[in-house]
């Protein structure tokens, strides 16, 4: 493995790690605000997504028939996973949040690790396979629809 490979693959972790030890500044800060809130819209996701990364990139976007916008696949690719990566984390938080109120042992903090620690467990696992890549095109109205 490349050493950039590894730092990429570890960055999510270690923001993690840094949004853990944000919390020990005083309550309100922006230094303690900013690393926690990109911890946990991005970090889970993002490590979720480098594990089936190439397996979602074996189908990219099929672009307007006028091909005017020469970057459209790639750029609509690249849009995909970053909400994706998004609504991941959001929804990764959720679940943790909701596992710990059951077991009645909610705390930010706690959350925060547990997401932390299941980030380090994602940034480990290889990634899955990827296979050639086809065009996804879009599936035409069915015939009664409103559409």
């Amino acid at each position: 493995m490349r050493p950039q490979s590894l730092a990429i693959r570890l960055l999510p972790p270690f923001a993690g790690w840094c949004a853990v030890g944000a919390t020990t500044l005083p309550a309100g800060s922006p230094l303690r605000v900013a690393p926690v809130a990109v911890f946990l819209l991005a970090g889970p996701g993002a490590a979720v997504l480098r594990i089936c990364g190439p397996a979602l990139r074996r189908h990219q976007a099929v672009g307007p028939v006028e091909s005017w916008d020469g970057g459209f696949e790639r750029d609509s690719d690249r849009l995909e996973q970053l909400v994706l990566a998004a609504f991941l984390s959001v929804s990764a938080t959720l679940i943790c949040a909701t596992a710990l109120m059951a077991a009645h042992a909610f705390s930010g903090i706690r959350v925060l690790v547990l997401l932390t620690v299941l980030t380090m467990l994602a940034a480990c696992c290889p990634q899955l396979p990827g296979r050639t890549r086809t065009a996804r095109a879009s599936s035409p109205p069915q015939k009664g629809s409103p559409l």
